[in-house]
């Protein structure tokens, strides 16, 4: 790690939310060139929120982004295109109907470059992004933004629903990329042990606010007592919990059975859906309305 005195990222008394709702409270974190920083804490503790309004997603309530010690108010798309941000979201944004190739080429990146990173993924280049494995589109993610050789990367849950071995390939191209190229990162996870293992420092998160602020080896001697008493529980009720992740579950489904018709339209030449992808979220959002309505209806 190189460690300089300004930082490459840092937030003074952020504050962000969702429709008038407070999600995270005066954060102040930082990242210096060359340093990776793993951000954790229970579901629901504001994590991906803070990620999002660093990227520029999400407009501060409150409180100052800076890059380089300069205040930043860009919209995401420019942050990433020509503020030498990376991003790999929770989604992983691969375009589905474009193959593997045309993937890494449309974010600005390195084919050449990617393969060094994930070189299994050159077997894989043409295939259409929506017919990969899950770990292998968020090699694709991440191979996409690292190659583009970024200053700073931010990555959402690059862990979530992976491999063990997977993830220490994602996580360790973080590494490696912070080590040989510079590159600060700030990934957000609840695997805790795996990102500490690769991280410099972490920072933890409980309701929207920062409560720890430990170098990552120190962390991990405190490990057992840090997931017990912070990241054991949950920042939202449990009954939210268990919705978002049915509603997160429905929604794969619904696009993979998409995957499976358009690959079908393919292979057969006969059209056996006409709807778009914008379709498919229109669609998933009415059916999802019928069922919230149902359930209502049942607690009556």
């Amino acid at each position: 790690m190189t460690t300089t005195t300004r930082p490459l990222l840092q937030t003074r008394l952020l504050k962000a939310g969702y429709y008038g709702r407070e999600v995270v409270r005066a954060v102040n974190l930082s990242v210096q060139k060359g340093e990776v920083v793993c951000l954790l804490g229970p579901n629901g503790a504001g994590k991906s929120t803070t990620l999002l309004t660093i990227a520029g997603e999400l407009e501060p309530v409150d409180g100052v982004v800076l890059f380089n010690n300069v205040p930043t108010y860009t919209p995401m798309h420019q942050r990433v295109r020509t503020g030498g941000i990376g991003l790999v979201t929770e989604e992983r944004l691969v375009f589905t109907k474009m193959s593997a190739r045309d993937n890494l080429r449309v974010g600005g990146g390195s084919v050449d470059k990617a393969l060094k990173l994930f070189p299994e993924l050159e077997p894989r280049l043409s295939v259409r992004g929506g017919m990969l494995s899950g770990g292998e589109q968020q090699m694709l993610a991440l191979a996409r933004a690292l190659s583009r050789n970024p200053s700073l990367l931010l990555a959402d849950e690059l862990s979530l629903g992976l491999a063990p071995k997977i993830v220490d390939r994602l996580l360790g191209a973080v590494r490696d990329a912070a080590d040989n190229n510079g590159t600060g990162a700030l990934i957000v996870e609840q695997h805790a042990r795996k990102a500490l293992k690769y991280s410099d420092r972490m920072y933890l998160m409980a309701r929207g606010q920062i409560l720890l602020e430990l170098p990552a080896d120190e962390a991990m001697t405190r490990i057992d007592e840090i997931e017990e008493t912070y990241l054991s529980g949950t920042s939202e009720t449990e009954e939210d919990h268990i919705e978002r992740k049915r509603r997160f579950d429905r929604r794969k489904v619904w696009r993979r059975q998409r995957v499976r018709e358009r690959e079908i339209s393919r292979l057969t030449g006969k059209l056996v859906s006409t709807r778009s992808e914008a379709d498919d979220d229109y669609y998933f959002d009415v059916e999802q309305r019928r069922r919230d309505n149902q359930e209502r209806q049942k607690r009556r």
